[in-house]
C-alpha cells in the first residue's frame, strides 16, 4: 500500500477517527494493530518475519536483563564475602553470558535479512567463479522474496538489541510494545531508523488530540505529497528513458539523467520522510529529521551527515565506533604506529574502519556490485578529502576565499556533481556500464541538446518542465526559509484564514499537477526496494 494511493488515504483517515475516539490507554494497541494491516497488504507472509524480529529482541534482551538482576542480587548478598579481584571476576563471567545473549540476537536478527537479501547475490557469485574454471556445475537460484522495509526494521531492532546490552535502557517488557517499535508502520517504508530511547515514550502515550498539532502534521503530509507526485513522479519519466535506453542516450544526455535522478531521489525521498514525520506529527508521536538541506552541503562528510540523518547515526553508532576501538583494531593501529610513523600509523585504523562501514553501506542499499562500488566511491572520496585537510587549511589561509559568496556556491555545486556523479551507479545498476556512461559525459558533450529540442522527447513535455521548474524553486526556496526556523512554524503566525488557503491552494495543485500511475496510484517510492 504505497503512501500515495487512495487505499492509503482512507486507511489513515480510519486510523485518525478511531486514535483518538478509543481510550487513550488503548492508542499504542490500535497502532500496533494498523501497522500490522499494513504490512499484510505488502504480502500476509511477510508479518511473519517482522513478528520474528521483534519476539527475537524481547526474548533475548529480556535474558540479558535477567543475568542483569541476577548479577545485581548475587552481588548484594556475597558483598562481604568477596574480594575485589572475585567481583571482577564473577562480573567477567556474567558479562560473557550478556554478550552470548547478545550474540544469539544478532545472529538471528542479521541472519534474517542476509538470507532474504543476499543469498542470491552470493549464489550469483559463486556461479560466476564456478563459470569462470569452466565448471558445468551451477546452482540454482532460491528467488525470495524481499519484505518491505526488511532492511529498515532489521536496522531498528538491531540498534534496540544492542542499546539494552550496553545498558542505555531497560528492555521492554511487553511483547506487544516491542513489536509495535519494530513495526510501527509509517518507518517501514524508508525511515527514519529510530531508537527506542527517543520512540517508545510517544509510540506507547497517552494522546489527547490537540488541533494545532494534527493541522501541523497534515500540513506536512500535504507537502510530502507535493513532492512525490509533482515533482518526483513527474521527473521519473525522462529519468526512466534516459537511463533504460543507455545506448541511446549518452554524452550530454547522461549529464541531464544524473540532475534529474538527483532531483527525483531528493523529492522522493525527502517527500516519503515528509509523509511519515507528518502522520506521526498527527498522532502526537515525535520523529527525528531524516534530511538537513544536503544540497547546500560544501563537501562530502558534510553531505553524508546531512543525507539520511538517521542512517549515518546508526552506522557510526553501532559499526564505526565499536569497530575503531576494538581489539584488533588497536592492535592495528600499534603496529602501524610502529611501521609507518605516529602521524600515519594511528590513522590506518580510522581509515579501515570508514571502508568497512562503506562498504556495508553500499550492501545495506542492495545486493549487487554497483551497491559495493557506490559505497566504496563514498569512502573513498571522504578519505582523500580527509587526507588533503592540511592542504585545504593552508588554501584557504593564503587566499581567504572561504567566506565568499561565489567560492561558497563553488563548494555547493562541486559536492553536488560529485555525490551525483557517483549516484550513476544506482541508475545504470551495471559498474562497467556506469563508468563508459560517465566518460561520454565529457568525450560526447554537445550544448546542442538543449537548444533542438530533444529534451522534448524524453517523455516531457513544455508544461512538465514548467512545473517541475516552478516545483524546484519552491524545493530551494523552502530549504532555504527553513535556515531561520520551520516554515509551517512561520505560516503558523499567519491570520487564519491565509494560513488555511495557502494549504487549500496546495492541496488544488497537488490533485491537478500530480503526475499519477495507473489507477490513480502513484509510482511506489524509491526507497522500497531497501
Amino acid at each position: 500500500m504505497s503512501f500515495v494511493s487512495s487505499g492509503f488515504i482512507l486507511f489513515l483517515s480510519v486510523l485518525f477517527i478511531l486514535y483518538y475516539a478509543v481510550p487513550k490507554k488503548a492508542q499504542w494497541l490500535l497502532l500496533l494493530i494498523f501497522s500490522c494491516v499494513f504490512y499484510a497488504f505488502a504480502g500476509i507472509q511477510f508479518l511473519s518475519y517482522v513478528v520474528l524480529a521483534a519476539f527475537t529482541a524481547w526474548f533475548t534482551t529480556g535474558r540479558m536483563h535477567k543475568v542483569q538482576l541476577e548479577q545485581s542480587e548475587y552481588l548484594k548478598i556475597h558483598k562481604s564475602e568477596m574480594s575485589r579481584d572475585d567481583k571482577k571476576v564473577y562480573k567477567t563471567r556474567m558479562k560473557k553470558r550478556q554478550r552470548l545473549w547478545l550474540i544469539i540476537a544478532l545472529i538471528a536478527t542479521i541472519g534474517m535479512l542476509a538470507v532474504v537479501k543476499y543469498t542470491d547475490f552470493m549464489i550469483a557469485n559463486i556461479n560466476t567463479v564456478l563459470s569462470a574454471f569452466k565448471s558445468q556445475t551451477s546452482i540454482s537460484f532460491l528467488n525470495i522474496a524481499l519484505p518491505l522495509g526488511m532492511s529498515f526494521y532489521t536496522f531498528q531492532t538491531v540498534g534496540y538489541i544492542i542499546d539494552v546490552y550496553r545498558g542505555k535502557h531497560p528492555p521492554e517488557k511487553n511483547y506487544l510494545k516491542t513489536l509495535l517499535f519494530v513495526s510501527f508502520f509509517p518507518q517501514m517504508i524508508q525511515g527514519p531508523i529510530s531508537r527506542f530511547s527517543d520512540l517508545a515514550p510517544d509510540l506507547f502515550g497517552k494522546h489527547q488530540f490537540a488541533a494545532d498539532q494534527f493541522a501541523m502534521g497534515v500540513q506536512r503530509i500535504l507537502w510530502g505529497f507535493f513532492k512525490k507526485m509533482v515533482i518526483a513522479d513527474r521527473v521519473l519519466a525522462a529519468v526512466n528513458t534516459i537511463f533504460q535506453e543507455p545506448s541511446a542516450y549518452r554524452g550530454t544526455y547522461v549529464l541531464v539523467g544524473m540532475v534529474f535522478y538527483a532531483l527525483q531521489l531528493y523529492a522522493d525521498f525527502t517527500g516519503g520522510i515528509d509523509i511519515t514525520i507528518g502522520i506521526a506529527q498527527s498522532l502526537g508521536i515525535g520523529l527525528k529529521e531524516n534530511f538537513e538541506r544536503p544540497f547546500f552541503a560544501k563537501n562530502t562528510a558534510e553531505y553524508w551527515r546531512r543525507w539520511h540523518i538517521t542512517m549515518g547515526t546508526w552506522f557510526r553508532d553501532y559499526i564505526f565506533y565499536p569497530l575503531s576501538v576494538s581489539q584488533p583494531m588497536l592492535k592495528l593501529s600499534t603496529g602501524a604506529r610502529r611501521r609507518l610513523g605516529t602521524a600515519l600509523g594511528k590513522r590506518v585504523p580510522v581509515y579501515l574502519a570508514t571502508i568497512i562501514v562503506w562498504f556495508t553501506t553500499g550492501l545495506w542499499h542492495g545486493a549487487s556490485w554497483n551497491f559495493v562500488v557506490w559505497g566504496l566511491l563514498n569512502g573513498l572520496v571522504i578519505i582523500i578529502s580527509q587526507e588533503f585537510t592540511p592542504f585545504y587549511d593552508w588554501f584557504h589561509k593564503k587566499f581567504a576565499v572561504s567566506e565568499r559568496l561565489w567560492f561558497r556556491m563553488f563548494q555547493v555545486f562541486r559536492t553536488f556533481f560529485l555525490m551525483s556523479s557517483i549516484r550513476l551507479l544506482d541508475c545504470y545498476r551495471d559498474v562497467g556500464l556506469t563508468f563508459k556512461q560517465y566518460v561520454s559525459m565529457f568525450t560526447e558533450f554537445g550544448l546542442q541538446v538543449f537548444i533542438d529540442g530533444s529534451l522534448l522527447k524524453l517523455g516531457l513535455n513544455t508544461a512538465d518542465y514548467l512545473i517541475l521548474l516552478i516545483g524546484t524553486f519552491m524545493l530551494i526556496s523552502v530549504s532555504m526559509i527553513q535556515r531561520s526556523g520551520s516554515v509551517r512554524e512561520n505560516i503558523a503566525r499567519k491570520p487564519l484564514l491565509l494560513r488555511y488557503a495557502m494549504f487549500a491552494l496546495l492541496f488544488v495543485v497537488i490533485i491537478i499537477f500530480g503526475a499519477y500511475g495507473i489507477g490513480y496510484d502513484a509510482n511506489q517510492f524509491i526507497y522500497n526496494q531497501f
